[in-house]
């Protein structure tokens, strides 16, 4: 038995390290689900920063003041929609409990279907001068929410879309008469 020490040899002269395209590998992708992570949280926090306000809140509360996004709650006046010559909407008013507020939408997202005059909407968009520069339209049109919140809408609707409740008990009056009547002649 030989108990003698052995003699190594230097190994790392002869043949050349590894590159370490692991570690790189690994490195990139950390470095990619990190910015991506990144973007996906500024995003979010840039959609949760919009203030929700009802037009006549739009420059008195703080939060709904100042250049910033906000969410618009209000009626559309009447006869307030115009058009943009290449189709679309450009401008329109919404009210809420007496105050407006006009709204700039030429460069705004696609506009819902029922989007019409008077009709509650909720407005997305960049304050600017006073006018709201729209980027999108939320349009409430659920019967189930008009029940549960008619008092809500009833503050929010437009002067100019509400109907003289005068001239529609008249109406219905007169209505009510003709049918009792029946067809002219008879009797």
């Amino acid at each position: 038995m030989d108990l003698s020490p052995r003699t190594t040899t230097d190994v790392s002269s002869d043949a050349p390290a590894p590159a370490p395209r692991r570690r790189i590998g690994a490195w990139l992708m950390l470095g990619a689900v990190l910015i991506t992570g990144g973007v996906v949280v500024a995003k979010f926090l840039t959609s949760a920063i919009d203030y929700y306000c009802n037009a006549d809140e739009v420059g008195v509360k703080d939060q709904c003041s100042g250049d910033r996004r906000l969410r618009v709650q209000g009626t559309v006046d009447q006869g307030s929609v115009t058009e943009k010559s290449t189709g679309g909407i450009a401008s329109f008013t919404v009210t809420f409990a007496g105050a407006s507020i006009d709204v700039d939408y030429a460069n705004g997202a696609v506009v819902p279907d029922l989007f019409q005059d008077c009709i509650p909407v909720v407005v997305a968009g960049q304050l600017e001068g006073g006018r709201l520069i729209g980027s999108s339209i939320e349009v409430k049109h659920s019967n189930e929410y008009q029940a549960e919140n008619a008092d809500r809408l009833d503050d929010g609707v437009s002067p100019a879309c509400q109907l003289d409740d005068d001239a529609v008990v008249a109406e219905a009056g007169v209505q009510r008469d003709a049918v009792r009547a029946g067809p002219s002649g008879a009797g």
